[in-house]
């Protein structure tokens, strides 16, 4: 049996984000999506909203389980005896930063193989930052993340008011 971890903040997920975990999962006998608990940035979400946003896209999906980790995913792998980390490509830009961690992740444990999925096409303007950014400018994100995603991001944008600090501004205000 291969298990396949995709790890990631997820904060929020979006259909970017699940769209490459139901393809792995057509790939591997087991996905677990992997919800990071201490990432360097500003959340909008708890970890554990993150977690129960994520387990609610993927219920009813015997092949995908969803779980909560901290520390290097290496390490997590050996824990759960995962042979593969799952990535999503979307632009060229991000082939740099997943082939240095690809590397420094088969430097720690060489064992442990790294599968880049690349996003199917209509994902690929998709981050978790620009759908922050979007929703905190009071945008439509319901084409970009599931229903439920979408009423947290208005509520939580709602909670947090004009003088929120937790997106950072790319060019959408522009």
């Amino acid at each position: 049996m291969v298990r396949a971890v995709f790890p990631g903040t997820f904060d929020p997920i979006h259909y970017g984000h699940i769209d490459i975990a139901v393809r792995a999962a057509r790939l591997f006998d087991e996905v677990v999506v992997a919800v990071y608990d201490r990432p360097l940035k500003n959340l909008l979400f708890t970890p554990e909203e993150r977690l129960s946003y994520v387990r609610d896209v993927f219920t009813g999906n015997p092949k995908i389980s969803v779980t909560g980790f901290s520390g290097l995913t290496v390490s997590f792998c050996k824990n759960i005896d995962a042979q593969v980390i799952v990535r999503g490509l979307r632009v060229f830009s991000d082939f740099e930063h997943e082939f240095r961690m690809a590397l420094a992740n088969h430097r720690l444990a060489p064992e442990i193989e790294v599968v880049a999925l690349i996003t199917s096409e209509e994902h690929t303007f998709l981050s978790s930052t620009t759908v922050r950014e979007i929703a905190s400018l009071g945008g439509d994100t319901s084409s970009m993340v599931p229903p439920h995603v979408a009423f947290a991001l208005k509520k939580r944008f709602r909670e947090l008011g004009e003088g929120q600090t937790v997106v950072q501004s790319t060019s959408l205000r522009d």
